[in-house]
This record gives C-alpha cells, structure tokens and sequence, in this order.
C-alpha cells in the first residue's frame, strides 16, 4: 500500500483576492466544483492507496475534515500543526507518525493540497515507476517536463534528457531562474520542473534526517510522543515542534542526499502560483481571454476576467494583458506579467491594517458560517448559515443583545431554561448576558439575520459554557 501524506498548509497570498490567510486557495473552487484540496485527495483514491494522512493548521481541521467527509472518505488521520515550520518538520512528523503505526517500511508519497494535475492516468503511472524505485530505498521525486521557460518554478537537473516515466538521477536542484537561466535549461532538455511531490519509505526517510537533519529527530518525536487527541484530531506538540529548524524537505533532505532519484511526468500540473497560471488553466478563447461569473467582455485580449462568487457584474472593454478579479469586497487589477507581484501587494495591506488582505467576507466556523451584512455604532447585521445537524456553542454576552429571524430552515433556540423551535419568518429576542444556544435540527441548511445591538460588538466577547468542537 502506498500512504498519501497531503500538506493542507500554504497561504496563497499571490491568488488574492480569492485565496486569504483565513481561507487559502487549497480550500477554495478555483476550477470546477471541488475544491484543489478535494481534487488531491481524489487522486489517491483507489486500491493501491492507504487511508490518507493529512498536515493542516488547527485553523482549517473542521474545514479538512468536513471537504474530506464530502469524499466520502472516513479513515484519514488529521495531524495537526501548532505552526508553520515549512515542509521538513511536516514530513518528518508524517514518516514518524507511520513508524508509530507500524508501516515504517511502507511507502509514502507526500503531495500539496494546492496543485492541479489534468492528466491523472499519467501521474498515476508515475507514482506506479516511483513507488518501484521507493521500496528499494531511493529518495524520489517528481519532475514535469518544462513547455516553457518559467521563472516561477525550481528545476532538477538530470544527467540526460529525460524520458517519460523513466526513473533517473537527480544531478542537482535549481532555485527559480531569472528568464535567461530558465531559457536556457529549457533548450538543454535535461532539466524539469521540481513539482514538489515526493516519494520514500517512512524509514527511508527517517534515516535520510538522521544523516542531514539530525537535529529536527528528537522535538518531532516529542511533538508525536506528546501529542493529543481532540475530536479524532491528533494535535502535535506545540513545545516541541517550536523546537524544530523552520526549513523545506529540498534543502534540508533531498538537496544533500546521494540517492535521490526524479519521475519524468507529463501530466498537465501546474501549482497555481499566480493568476497567470489560473487564465492558462482557464482554457483562454483564440483572443486569450479567460471569462469567470458575471462577466461581460468586449474587444479584449490576453486577459483574465473572473467575477467570483456574489461578486459584481464586471465589464471589460478593449483590455490587453490585464488580470482582473472581482469579489464583493476587493478588486484585483494587474498587469498580466507581473502577476508575482500580486503578494508583495498583499504584504503592503497587512502592513497598513487592511482587513480584506487576510479576512474574507465570509468567516468559516466548525458549525457554519457568517457573514457582516452591515455595521455601524452600536449595531451590526450578519447573516448565519448552519448545516444540519450542526449547533453553536452555549454561550452568553457581556455588552450586546441579538435578534434572530429564521429565513430558511428551522432552528432550535436555547434561551437560558427555555427551549423552543423558531421556523421561517419566525424571530426570537436574546437579552444581554442570556445564556443561549442555536441549532439546526433539520434537513435543511439553517439561514438566518442576526441584528446585534450594544456599546461592543467584537467577537471576543463570547464566554462559551459547552461547546461540542472543544472551545469551552
């Protein structure tokens, strides 16, 4: 069996406005009805793979495990990461857990959460190659044969020109080249892309940082050693992971290693790193315009327009190598070819306190979502989604009182020693300081307004009493 191991982490700052620190692109629909995330677990559904084990921050465990449960899929191990450390202590944490599991002399294969691959028979026979080479105990990775010189990607030097699915050497790893550089590999032939998809044994590895990264062994198996179960989640040791150099499986392993081998593989991958990758996925018309949502083009060529979801209706004139991305709170405009720069961007806005650099309109919750419809002095309207089945924690408030009226659905309403059902066009009064709950007991989602009145409106001022997600 080969054990998918799945790093949910990343922020996709260069896919803003869509992608945000609070909901990166892996959980999004960038293309298509599934999410990125999804479409990777997808590939590593079948006889051949293992129940999947999955890297995430305690940020996103109810949003990974909810899109994993839509899958169908019942079995994947949640390890959760108390920070980002990058790829190395993610990784090591993986093989160890294995080990703990008494598959130490399984294969692995390590993937992110955030790339495309169209061509999934092709990759599949790439890892069948690659799984070959693993058990005997090379280090593998996977490389995509280059159609263009990209600055945006690091590159495996091979001995010779690569054959498709034939299992070779790595000479060397290659940083993202200038446009010169990658011109240059690219007339080579030897080279290919470092598609950052990774395949070894768990004890292959293990020992390949007892070598190079012997530093990194004692606090991950203190962060496993230590770590607790939270709701079938299993938290990493936030002490001792801390400890852990902050560093990439290519520079701490795979860089320093003898016996890394690559996969060639055409399998149309890309790692969506900016919005130019998304208009080529896109499939762009013969002027090379790409159209998403409410979008109403004219004249336009070379172009990216993407009206996301209760986005406006975005109208484009006359527009050459534009990218344009329209939500309901920001709006992308860019220059095509400098697409990279779309995170420098990002940081500035951090830096100046802009919410909408990190924050979506929407905010995800274990239970559902919200969203700030207005908010002014005094008083704030959101409007609040519960699945079935799916309840808040029972709490109460220091400095505001809620209206809540039923649009959609029925809901179950806690009011300190009275509970009683309110269902559509229905509304019910929660006085300040009330201890008070709401539920979905339906089929149905749960859609409602809430007016919250008071002289604070800040989200911290909750004190939860229970709490089935554990944040009592």
């Amino acid at each position: 069996m080969i054990h998918p191991v799945i790093l949910c982490g990343g922020s996709g700052t260069r896919l803003w406005p869509l992608s945000r620190k609070d909901f990166p692109k892996q959980f999004t629909r960038i293309l298509g009805d599934e999410t990125l995330f999804q479409a990777s677990l997808k590939r590593f559904m079948g006889p051949k793979f293992a129940a999947p084990v999955l890297l995430a921050h305690a940020d996103f465990r109810f949003l990974a495990a909810e899109q994993t449960a839509e899958l169908g899929i019942s079995k994947a191990k949640l390890l959760l990461e108390p920070q980002a450390r990058n790829t190395a202590p993610a990784i090591l944490s993986a093989a160890l857990y294995l080990e703990a599991q008494n598959a130490a002399a399984e294969v692995m294969i390590v993937a992110p959460s955030d790339h495309v691959v169209r061509d999934v028979d092709a990759f599949l026979e790439a890892v069948t190659a690659g799984a070959v080479a693993a058990s005997d105990g090379k280090l593998v990775t996977f490389g995509i044969a280059p159609d263009r010189a990209e600055t945006g990607y690091g590159y495996l030097e091979l001995p010779t020109n690569p054959e498709l699915g034939a299992v070779q050497p790595v000479r060397r790893f290659v940083e993202k080249p200038d446009v010169v550089t990658a011109s240059e590999m690219l007339a080579a032939g030897n080279y290919l892309w470092n598609a950052g998809i990774f395949m070894f044994r768990a004890d292959t590895l293990i020992k390949a940082f007892e070598t190079h990264a012997p530093e990194m062994l004692a606090p991950a198996r203190a962060a496993l050693e230590k770590a607790e179960l939270d709701l079938g989640f299993l938290r990493l040791d936030a002490a001792a992971y801390a400890d852990m150099p902050e560093d990439s499986i290519d520079y701490a392993i795979m860089e320093k290693a003898s016996d890394v081998v690559a996969v060639p593989v055409s399998c149309g991958w890309s790692d969506l790193g900016a919005w130019d990758a998304v208009w080529r996925e896109m499939t762009p018309d013969s002027n090379g315009v790409s159209v998403s949502g409410d979008v109403t083009e004219i004249d336009c060529r070379d172009t990216l327009l993407r009206s996301e979801e209760d986005g406006p209706r975005l109208v484009g004139v006359n527009l050459d190598g534009i990218a344009v991305v329209a939500m309901r709170d920001a709006v992308l405009v860019a220059d095509k070819s400098d697409l990279q720069a779309v995170k420098a961007a990002v940081s500035k806005m951090k830096a100046e306190g802009v919410r909408e650099a990190e924050t979506l309109p929407r905010t995800y919750r274990p239970w559902g979502w919200y969203e700030t419809l207005a908010l002014a002095d005094r008083f704030q309207v959101k409007q609040i989604m519960v699945p079935p089945g799916k309840k808040l924690s029972l709490q109460s408030h220091h400095h505001r009182a809620e209206h809540w009226i039923v649009v959609k659905g029925t809901a179950t309403v806690t009011i300190d020693d009275e509970v009683k059902l309110v269902s559509e066009n229905q509304s019910v009064y929660i006085p300040l300081g009330a201890v008070h709950r709401l539920e979905n007991p339906g089929k149905v989602n749960l859609h409602l307004i809430e007016v919250q009145t008071g002289a604070y409106l800040g989200e911290d001022d909750i004190v939860r009493y229970e709490d089935i997600y554990n944040r009592a």
